[in-house]
């Protein structure tokens, strides 16, 4: 009767494992969907800084540390740092904190532009690496290419009074989808002019005298 209750035991845990391998691997593939293609616009979401301190984008609106006092309890700021700190630490904040939320942005925008660049590019552009182009300014110099594409470039949705010129989207998306409207809200050029594959290259041209250019599913925008 133990042999066979012992035996029962072995063959539970055994199952037991078994599923939980199972389940497991469930759980691994449903990250792997989850994660953006290498070619997307999107930043690995896996890369999102836990907050430590105010957005890297945002400055304080009561009173800061004057620029005499931004001096970290340990060592101390280069220029450049004291450059980016400068009227964006509380007055009860540890600068070092502030600076973190920028070094973080700059690693993030290297990270994900290590595996594309163009990814990086359209992050910075949507405001999803917050802080970017003050961090890239002051702190990491070596992404300031992935900052200049990034200013030439725009976040889809309405966009009025666009430059003429052709586009790219920075996406891979097969629901991308716009169109250039006129003064008088006449529909000037639209696209894509057939539905596109996953992976194909989505362009614009827009059109002079467009009065709005406006997108949806296609992320962001760059001079093609």
């Amino acid at each position: 009767m133990y042999r066979r209750s012992a035996a029962a035991a072995v063959l539970l845990a055994a199952a037991l494992t078994l599923t939980a391998c199972s389940s497991g691997g469930d759980d691994a593939d449903a990250d792997a969907k989850a994660k953006p293609p290498a070619s997307s616009a999107a930043p690995d979401p896996a890369d999102a800084p836990a907050p430590s301190a105010p957005a890297a984008d945002a400055k304080p609106t009561g009173p800061v540390l004057p620029d005499a006092k931004l001096t970290p309890k340990t060592g101390s700021f280069t220029a450049e740092e004291k450059k980016y700190l400068s009227g964006r630490v509380p007055e009860k904040m540890d600068p070092a904190a502030v600076l973190q939320t920028g070094q973080e942005a700059c690693q993030r925008v290297a990270r994900t532009a290590k595996r594309d660049k163009d990814a990086a590019t359209g992050a910075v552009i949507t405001g999803e690496i917050a802080g970017a182009k003050d961090a890239i300014t002051h702190l990491c110099p070596d992404q300031k290419p992935i900052l200049a594409a990034a200013e030439k470039g725009f976040p889809e949705g309405p966009r009025q009074s666009p430059a003429a010129g052709n586009y790219r989207a920075l996406t891979q998306a097969t629901n991308c989808t716009w169109e250039a409207m006129g003064k008088d809200g006449a529909v000037l050029a639209s696209g894509p002019e057939t539905p596109p594959k996953a992976g194909d290259k989505i362009t614009a041209t827009i059109p002079a005298g467009t009065a709005e250019f406006n997108s949806s599913g296609c992320y962001a925008w760059i001079p093609a």
